[in-house]
């Protein structure tokens, strides 16, 4: 007997944590994934995987603020039983983020506080917590960018924490390897449709330009590789970055 899998996706009510949520939903996975405020998008998200014939739940949760995360798993476990009859999950998708445009020069220790808050210390700190419910033989997929292989003005502080991402991940792979749980990074590059990030046309011509492929990327560019770390024919792949740029700066 198979066993239904479960992932947890933190932001995953709109952009790119929403299409990660549909195509892990399409290839038959149940969902709990997590909002910050916007629970109208979040109930739409849920609405969309039952139509791919999924289980959802949308939980709250502010990923900056690691108080909140002892809480945040009581409601996980609560969820798992109650709508899975389960007490593990199966997939660590760790997603939730916004994006900084500053140069050093200007970059205020606020702003840095936050980028580490919600791309570093939050991934770091939520990931400790969910391995207790993290089944063995598991995944988790953490969300980079290019910005931490290729360089930009604005975006230190921002690339900063992504880079640190990239080596934490492989050292969840490395000493998670025991439970049989793989960790990799997905690394996108410029994403436009309901993500952080500025978009112009003069913005979306820029990477247009810089893409050997030749146009901008959207969100559904990015879930089905996630999805596809979490099924069994990447079970060999473990402590990799995949980036996901179309081609950006070769």
């Amino acid at each position: 007997m198979t066993t239904q899998k479960i992932a947890l996706v933190t932001g995953g009510s709109r952009g790119i944590g929403r299409d990660i949520v549909l195509s892990l939903a399409g290839k038959g996975i149940d969902v709990i994934f997590t909002y910050r405020s916007k629970q109208n998008e979040a109930e739409k998200t849920v609405a969309a995987v039952k139509a791919l014939g999924q289980k959802a739940v949308a939980l709250p949760l502010d990923t900056t603020d690691t108080s909140g995360f002892e809480p945040f798993f009581e409601q996980v476990a609560n969820a798992l039983q109650t709508t899975f009859g389960t007490d593990k999950f199966d997939f660590l998708i760790n997603n939730a983020g916004t994006s900084l445009t500053a140069p050093v020069a200007e970059t205020t220790e606020a702003q840095f506080d936050e980028m580490m808050n919600v791309h570093l210390k939050g991934v770091y700190f939520l990931t400790q917590k969910a391995l207790t419910q993290l089944r063995d033989g598991g995944r988790i997929v953490n969300i980079s960018s290019a910005v931490a292989r290729v360089s930009f003005p604005g975006v230190s502080a921002y690339a900063i924490m992504k880079g640190a991402i990239d080596v934490y991940t492989r050292y969840l792979a490395l000493e998670l390897g025991s439970r049989g749980i793989a960790a990799n990074v997905v690394a996108p590059g410029a994403v436009f449709g309901g993500s952080t990030m500025e978009d112009t046309p003069e913005m979306r011509a820029f990477v247009a330009g810089a893409t050997a492929l030749g146009r901008v990327a959207t969100p559904e560019d990015i879930g089905g590789v996630v999805a596809f770390l979490c099924s069994d024919e990447a079970r060999w792949v473990n402590g990799q970055r995949i980036e996901l740029t179309g081609g950006m700066n070769l």
